[in-house]
Formats: structure tokens, sequence, C-alpha cells
């Protein structure tokens, strides 16, 4: 078993005997190779099971590789991984080792967590839709916004199918003549 502490930067990765005993353990620096790094680095286990924390948040990446690439891989909330830690001797240490050395523990004595399988292409395309729709409606926004500048500023306010070339063109042909106009 493979416990895996997925954070930003770097992951951390303890590899477990049968009996719960720490073999191995391991650091990796997340950038393009990391994923490479792992599996070379697991290569020695031929059976391997692997067990990342949290693979709906941070340890997502990792969890999704893991599974498209065949390997057998279990998510390990971090209810679980803390509540190991809490039980072990010195159990007020959290290292990012011994963090991975718990959710391995916890993922080679329980059998009811859930299994990572690979992600449909729904799946993968929701999180570009959502931006799309987040770009849709910043723009909305400002354009609504922009609005209402101008219609304080032009009499009549702004043209409709404002673009950028037609508000540029409204602000250039104002002319404050007063201070509250200004």
């Amino acid at each position: 078993m493979i416990g895996v502490d997925p954070h930003k930067s770097s992951h951390a990765a303890v590899a477990i005997d049968a009996a719960g005993h720490q073999v191995a353990q391991r650091r990796f620096v997340v950038n393009a190779g990391t994923f490479r790094q792992l599996l070379r680095w697991c290569e020695q286990w031929p059976e391997r099971r692997f067990a990342v924390e949290g693979t709906r948040g941070l340890g997502r990446t990792l969890a999704q590789q893991l599974a498209a690439a065949g390997e057998n891989v279990v998510d390990v909330p971090s209810t679980l991984s803390a509540r190991a830690r809490l039980l072990a001797i010195g159990g007020d240490r959290k290292t990012d080792a011994a963090e991975a050395l718990h959710v391995a523990q916890v993922a080679r004595f329980r059998d009811d967590l859930r299994t990572v399988v690979p992600e449909g292409q729904t799946t993968i395309l929701r999180p570009l839709t959502e931006r799309h729709d987040d770009l849709v409606h910043e723009r909305t926004r400002v354009l609504n916004r922009l609005h209402a500048v101008l219609r304080d500023l032009v009499p009549g306010g702004a043209p409709t199918g404002l673009s950028a070339g037609k508000a540029a063109a409204a602000m250039k042909a104002i002319r404050p003549a007063t201070a509250t106009d200004s």
C-alpha cells in the first residue's frame, strides 16, 4: 500500500507492508514529471495499491492520473487520516510523511473506502464550461456597469450593442463643462 499526502507544491508518499509498517518514503515536487517519478519509484512493488488523501480536492489530479494508468486507487478522507494520526503514538506531530503513513494505514485496514475511477469526458469538460460561464457572467457584469456609468455621463445613455470601440468613442466625446460634469 502506498499512501500519498498531496499538497500544492509537493506530494509525500509512504509505502507500507502487509502489517502496516513503513518500508519506504519519498517526497515529490509537483511539476510536469511528478507522476512519472512516482510510478518509477513504485515499480519496486509490482502488486501495489494507492491511497490518496482528498481525491476530490488537492489529490484529484494525481488520483485521476493513477486511475487512468490502470492503478488501483482509493480515496482516504482527511477526517480518517486525522483520526489515525491522533490515535498513533506521538499523534500530535503532523508532518507530510507521517500523514502519508496514516493515509496508507487507514487504506490498508479499511475495505469501505471509495475506489477512484477515471473520469469521463463530461467530467473533464466541466471545468472548461464552468470557466466559460464565469467569463460570460463577468463580461455581462462589466458591460452593465459601463452602461450605468455612460448613462450618467452621456445624455441618452450609451448606444445599444455596446462594444469597447463604441464605449471609447462615447467617453472621448464627453466634454465636461462644470465640476459636477467632471
